[in-house]
């Protein structure tokens, strides 16, 4: 239970009661979200603020332990959550972008309880199960994932293209990861931590660029004999990277913003995607990208446990929190099991 900003405390609470539309899923492992930490260490992001205790956690998996009087998922079956759940009636849920309904409920934004619990109820048709070659850990994966398969999907990325992704952080590198399975024929990445962008090397990027030592706009028209990345990806969360990420563009090229920077207004080269002519997607979550995210993992298109940089237990929680906020160039993705 989060109680304020640094006051995680692990708790004794009442078992979730399940409707007669939701599954009870026995959490098995939890993925450390960027978000959860957010929460920890400032109490707030966005308009969301801490302002009563709440469970964090939204990326998860487990085991179904009583089904739905509707159907759905009987019981004993693998699932992985999806946490945003919509109305389900207004015409953005009609139309497939649910994601965009405004009246999303989201596990674990506050004062919304997560999945950092032995137990979650969970509408069943957003429990989805796993299929056997998808062990736990990577069904935890695919929340992220999902994030990755929406924003390659919105950017419209076609095969055999050039991309860049600025941020070698979970979400970039997962969209790296999406990116080569939906058929990019080169990705760079783009960063600063060392660690991160011999990570992105291990995971096939074709090249890593450290935005310290070198200007990753001319070294991407190096790797492109002089004509920029066809789909730029912006996961860095930061002013700097969103605002760099229209001038490695490839003229008529694509750039699709997925890392919410510090600042929800800054200085922003307009002229050069009009110049350029490009296409700027932005991208909310996830709709319809669980199914795809859980179809790349049972296909092997993909490797999400070399990202996994620390393993917890629930029982060690607090320390899981405190230690992926003092040590953000440490961490990657810290797993926390049941």
């Amino acid at each position: 239970m989060l109680h304020a900003p640094r006051d995680l405390r692990l708790e004794q609470a009442p078992i979730p009661v399940a409707g007669p539309d939701d599954v009870l899923v026995r959490i098995t492992t939890n993925g450390l979200c960027g978000s959860d930490i957010h929460f920890y260490k400032e109490g707030k992001l966005g308009p969301f603020v801490v302002d009563r205790p709440y469970i964090p956690g939204h990326e998860c998996a487990g085991v179904v332990v009583q089904a739905a009087a509707s159907g759905g998922p009987t019981v004993g079956t693998r699932v992985a959550i999806e946490p945003g759940i919509p109305c389900r009636r207004c015409a953005l849920c009609k139309s497939g972008r649910y994601n965009l309904c405004a009246d999303v409920v989201f596990m674990s934004a506050p004062p919304v309880n997560g999945t950092f619990a032995e137990y979650a109820a969970v509408p069943a048709d957003f429990a989805h199960v796993l299929p056997d070659s998808v062990d736990d850990e990577s069904g935890a994966f695919v929340e992220p994932l999902a994030v990755g398969v929406q924003a390659v999907t919105r950017s419209g990325l076609t095969a055999a293209s050039t991309v860049a992704v600025i941020g070698a952080g979970p979400i970039g590198l997962v969209t790296m990861l999406v990116a080569k399975a939906y058929g990019a024929a080169k990705v760079f990445l783009v960063d600063g931590l060392p660690a991160r962008l011999a990570l992105a090397d291990q995971l096939g990027a074709d090249a890593t660029i450290n935005f310290r030592e070198e200007n990753p706009g001319a070294r991407i028209l190096e790797l492109t004999d002089g004509l920029g990345a066809g789909f730029v990806f912006d996961a860095s969360g930061s002013v700097a990277g969103s605002a760099s990420a229209p001038g490695l563009a490839a003229r008529g090229g694509s750039v699709t913003f997925i890392g919410w920077p510090e600042l929800a207004t800054f200085p922003f080269p307009v002229e050069t995607i009009l110049e350029k002519e490009l296409d700027v997607h932005g991208t909310n979550r996830y709709a319809n990208a669980f199914p795809k995210a859980i179809a790349l993992l049972a296909a092997g298109k993909l490797d999400v446990h070399p990202l996994v940089s620390h393993r917890f237990t629930l029982d060690e929680v607090v320390e899981a929190f405190r230690f992926a906020a003092d040590n953000p160039a440490e961490t990657v993705k810290v797993m926390i099991k049941a």
